[in-house]
């Protein structure tokens, strides 16, 4: 979730997501299966694959999961998932983008109605929100990948990234989606791996709320988080 910063999120996340390991390998292998095959199951000629393995390991996925995710997309019974969007408003009408893969729609799209309405919010229909958000790729480092900020701001120019920010907890790369596999794997060369690396939506306009709408807004995303089927939450929370 958006939270008070960026880095925040992320390390909010990874925290979270030592809480539900399990939960998280199994949406992690998913993701892995469906980029092996929709696409080569050498991750080298598969940018989606090879970003899902990156986003594994980050978050201490084993190698023998990884590998039977990427096996499991050669076998005949495997479940066609299919990305979806769904968009609605959290508590204080702060804007909710929730993405997620699944093999029924017609089950998904009624539970994450139920999450919505259970926590204080409201499911709208598709656009509803995101007019609100810029789809975008960001890469993140921590403040030691690089001596200062010039050579961040170097790097990420050679590497074909829009912009770049810094704080105290590290460095956010953004890219145009298109760019974003070729951003990323430049820097990889330049930098060694990201600490994170993900398409997501950026708020236009980040919303400021006190911290017990703060509160409620973060119960509905852990709600919605703890759906199988859902991949990722992203609010317009500063």
């Amino acid at each position: 979730m958006s939270g008070h910063s960026k880095w925040h999120n992320i390390m909010h996340k990874k925290g979270a997501a030592d809480a539900a390991r399990s939960g998280l390998f199994t949406k992690l292998a998913r993701e892995i299966t469906m980029a092996a095959k929709l696409g080569d199951v050498n991750p080298d000629n598969n940018p989606r694959l090879r970003l899902a393995i990156l986003n594994a390991r980050k978050n201490s996925m084993p190698n023998d999961n990884i590998k039977r995710a990427i096996d499991k997309a050669s076998s005949s019974n495997v479940e066609n998932y299919e990305a979806v969007r769904y968009e609605g408003y959290g508590p204080g009408a702060v804007p909710v983008i929730v993405e997620a893969l699944t093999d029924n729609p017609r089950r998904t799209v009624p539970e994450v109605r139920s999450i919505f309405s259970k926590n204080g919010g409201n499911m709208g229909e598709e656009g509803s929100v995101s007019f609100m958000f810029t789809h975008a790729g960001q890469i993140y480092y921590p403040l030691d990948a690089v001596k200062s900020n010039d050579d961040m701001t170097m790097a990420v120019m050679e590497a074909g990234g829009d912009d770049v920010e810094s704080s105290e907890d590290g460095y956010i790369i953004t890219t145009k989606p298109d760019d974003f596999m070729a951003v990323q794997k430049a820097l990889s060369d330049s930098l060694g791996e990201p600490e994170k690396a993900e398409l997501t939506w950026v708020p236009n306009m980040p919303m400021d709320i006190d911290d017990e709408t703060y509160e409620k807004l973060e119960k509905l995303v852990d709600a919605l988080e703890d759906n199988d089927d859902v991949q990722k939450v992203i609010t317009a929370a500063a």
